[in-house]
């Protein structure tokens, strides 16, 4: 069992797959030399060598459009796009190409790529370069979704990712690239499209996704010390979306949070409530309520952007306030 980093465990979950299968590569700016811009991708360029590790000029539409060729010619490839904020200027590619090929073909052409890349605000960044743009993903047939909270799901997850016939969009929150946790030795394969409870209660059911499964954790922590037990599930992947397990947790407490980073409106918790309140009306003691961020540009300046970010507190308090 190894100590690791989240960036940390981006690399061993690359480094996994290339090593596995010699179609696999990976492409981006700054992956090969600089070791990737949030230092996700050090030492595979020494690794692998150039014909596997490719640097690329500033060109997301570039970047997209080199991974999608690759993978319909038989290789495997993994496309880095900077800050998910850049996906904006290749979602032509993302949203019309790849992720209709396999159906406009009728299943002749399948597109067996990745795309990763730094998600997600609490670093400081300003309004172009901290959306949290899974939502966006989550609307288009066509794209598997995927934003792991943990070092070991990183690696499990992104070996799922790899092995898929079709295309992931794999979201790497940036402000938990220095946390820490055991990855467990030899190969990791998790499964996609599988939510994980970790932390269980009676009283509640919260589910949240990549940086907000920590806030959620601090909040059920500070409502056990008033009583009040609550379930948290780390959702890791919206599509596919794991309705069961978050339909047997509000069948067992009544109660349904969610907690988004992404803003409000169209976040992927109205969808997740909209299906809960279809299939488990009658196992509710209460309104599902979202905790979201405000539908705002993020704000750059520090009070701000940690006002605008759900915070433990506030999904404590959001808690207690309709249960306590």
């Amino acid at each position: 069992m190894a100590q690791l980093t989240y960036r940390e465990a981006v690399a061993r979950g690359i480094t996994q797959e290339m090593e596995r299968d010699p179609t696999v590569l990976l492409i981006g700016e700054d992956v090969g030399a600089a070791g990737g811009a949030f230092k996700a991708t050090v030492g595979l360029l020494e690794r692998f060598g150039p014909a596997r590790v490719r640097d690329t000029p500033i060109a997301e539409q570039a970047i997209i459009g080199a991974a999608m060729g690759a993978a319909m010619t038989g290789l495997r490839p993994i496309a880095e796009i900077m800050f998910s904020d850049f996906f904006a200027v290749c979602w032509d590619l993302v949203a019309n190409q790849i992720a209709k090929t396999r159906y406009m073909t009728n299943g002749q052409v399948t597109l067996p790529l990745v795309i990763r890349s730094g998600n997600g605000g609490g670093s400081r960044f300003g309004a172009q370069h901290s959306q949290s743009v899974e939502s966006w993903a989550m609307a288009i047939p066509g794209l598997k979704v995927v934003a792991p909270s943990t070092p070991t799901d990183v690696v499990g997850l992104l070996a799922a990712a790899v092995r898929d016939p079709d295309p992931v969009l794999f979201f790497e929150q940036k402000s938990l690239y220095a946390t820490k946790g055991e990855v467990p030795d030899g190969e990791v394969v998790d499964e996609l499209g599988t939510a994980k409870v970790v932390r269980q209660g009676s009283d509640a059911t919260i589910v949240a996704l990549a940086a907000m499964v920590p806030r959620a954790v601090a909040a059920a922590s500070e409502l056990a010390g008033e009583g009040i037990e609550a379930t948290v599930i780390d959702l890791r992947s919206l599509v596919p979306l794991d309705v069961s397990t978050v339909a047997a947790s509000v069948a067992a407490t009544g109660h349904l949070f969610t907690v988004e980073e992404n803003p409000r409106l169209c976040g992927w918790g109205a969808e997740l409530t909209s299906v809960v309140a279809d299939e488990c009306f009658y196992d509710l003691d209460g309104p599902i309520v979202r905790v979201t961020t405000p539908h705002v540009p993020l704000p750059a300046a520090d009070a701000l952007e940690d006002l605008a970010l759900p915070s433990p507190s506030l999904i404590a308090d959001t808690v207690r306030r309709r249960i306590g």
